[in-house]
């Protein structure tokens, strides 16, 4: 028998699904690098109310066209609820953690942000839960820590009742070794789908995956049967991380994504990267024509090669069946 989710997950996945069941997200959760392209020269000078109005500016525009939205909670969650940019169609999907990691570079530890948790992000009412992982299956006691972490937010969210999303990121062990070089390209495909052969047997709902291969290093063919493997390997629907990649790389990714059994995207800076940078009259044009038929060409990939996250193989029904009186032990 597969699995089959509460009412409180399912409700949520919908939320953040759109009419046919994919997840066409905008992803605007960035913080440090959001404060680098902003100020490059002194991210630190960057404010509080900089933030917030670049991440308004960008809600306003690419919201109507979202299925849903990923927000952090310290510049956007709770503002764009507040002032009513995002329309009532899109979803709200939540980060956890706090911004990078600690430890070394080598050997990374994601943290939840201090006074924030799964409990404050469904009390706001949002739809659903985000963790980014820095994850490396053979970092040892590392590794066996950001398990426990992914165990941790998983109970969470099943108490609470809200989806769980896991985003995954492979890094070297080796410290000489160039995580955008060709030497990290050879292991990468295996790391990312051992990954998610085993952090998707966790408790979380939907898998937030790297694509599996660098593309400088890959041909499409086998960038394709890297997704494949990815596909069998996850154990829950799964969609497709922009990671800072250019448009025209991420669309490529999105085709070769969707065909392979991806569920939709998360896409941040593939679609709104040159905004920051970019002189304030000009920034609402780009915005306005450029980022939003970038979403609008994205979405209509996964609209029509991506299949459904309730058509997963893991689901019988997506939804427990309802018994008379559930209302009582729920």
């Amino acid at each position: 028998m597969g699995r089959q989710l509460t009412v409180g997950k399912y409700l949520g996945l919908k939320k953040i699904a759109n009419e046919h069941g994919l997840l066409t997200i905008t992803a605007m959760d960035h913080r440090g690098s959001l404060k680098r392209a902003l100020n490059p020269s002194n991210p630190n000078a960057v404010t509080y109310d900089q933030m917030v109005a670049m991440k308004r500016k960008l809600a306003s525009y690419l919201a109507p066209h979202s299925s849903a939205l990923l927000v952090d909670p310290i510049y956007a969650a709770a503002q764009l609820i507040a002032d009513d940019t995002i329309p009532r169609h899109c979803g709200i999907l939540v980060a956890l953690e706090k911004s990078g990691y600690t430890g070394a570079p080598t050997a990374r530890l994601t943290t939840i942000l201090d006074n924030w948790s799964v409990e404050k992000i469904k009390r706001m009412g949002a739809n659903a839960v985000k963790v980014l992982l820095y994850y490396n299956p053979d970092a040892g006691d590392v590794a066996r820590k950001q398990e426990e972490l992914v165990q941790f937010v998983a109970e969470e969210c099943r108490k609470y009742d809200i989806p769980f999303l896991l985003e995954p990121i492979a890094y070297p062990l080796d410290p000489d070794v160039d995580p955008k070089g060709p030497e990290f390209a050879k292991i990468k495909p295996d790391l990312v789908i051992r990954s998610a052969e085993i952090l998707t047997g966790m408790g979380i709902d939907i898998l937030k995956a790297e694509y599996p291969t660098n593309p400088q290093y890959a041909s499409e063919k086998e960038q394709f049967e890297r997704c494949k493997e990815l596909d069998q390997a996850s154990k829950v629907p799964w969609t497709l991380l922009s990671a800072g990649v250019d448009y025209d790389t991420f669309y490529r990714q999105v085709v070769i994504a969707s065909e392979a059994g991806a569920s939709g995207f998360l896409a941040g800076r593939a679609i709104w990267q040159e905004v920051p940078k970019l002189p304030p009259e000009d920034q609402d044009r780009f915005l306005a024509t450029t980022s939003v038929l970038r979403l609008k060409n994205i979405t209509n990939v996964a609209n029509a090669y991506g299949r459904p996250w309730f058509k997963h193989p893991s689901f019988a029904d997506p939804i427990c069946p309802v018994q008379e009186g559930w209302y009582a032990t729920y």
